[in-house]
């Protein structure tokens, strides 16, 4: 039986209505793909605490207010990932890629133009149907 990973991840976007993507490092699983910034979650952590603590530790921001949009369950072969999909609306912060990981800002539209994580796809369906407010 594949194992379950709980994952939090993040919509930041900017005022151009662009939204950050980030590229994994060397050494983890898919490296050199694409995704939306966040992170596992801690047995017995909150998602919401997890996302301000993801994107502090990866990113350098606080994050300032954010709300849940979406749930997605994705099969990779070694594993089971739930993802909790997140809009963050407010932050403080430059975004920097603290862990040495590549930083993007992309119009949604873009995003198709990347090699990204597979489970991260129906977010990008989501995101072309989506006015970010500014």
């Amino acid at each position: 039986m594949k194992p379950t990973v709980r994952v939090v991840a993040a919509v930041m976007h900017d005022a151009g209505q662009r939204v950050l993507v980030t590229q994994r490092t060397a050494g983890k699983a898919l490296a050199g793909q694409w995704e939306f910034p966040g992170g596992k979650v801690e047995p017995g952590e909150a998602e919401d605490a997890a996302l301000r603590r993801e994107l502090r530790e990866e990113l350098g921001v606080r994050v300032g207010g954010a709300r849940p949009v979406m749930r997605l369950r994705h099969e990779y072969p070694e594993r089971h990932v739930e993802l909790s999909v997140w809009i963050v609306d407010q932050y403080d912060g430059e975004p920097r890629g603290l862990e040495g990981q590549p930083l993007r800002w992309e119009r949604p539209a873009s995003l198709r133009a990347l090699p990204l994580l597979p489970a991260d796809l129906p977010i990008v369906d989501w995101l072309e149907n989506l006015e970010l407010a500014s």
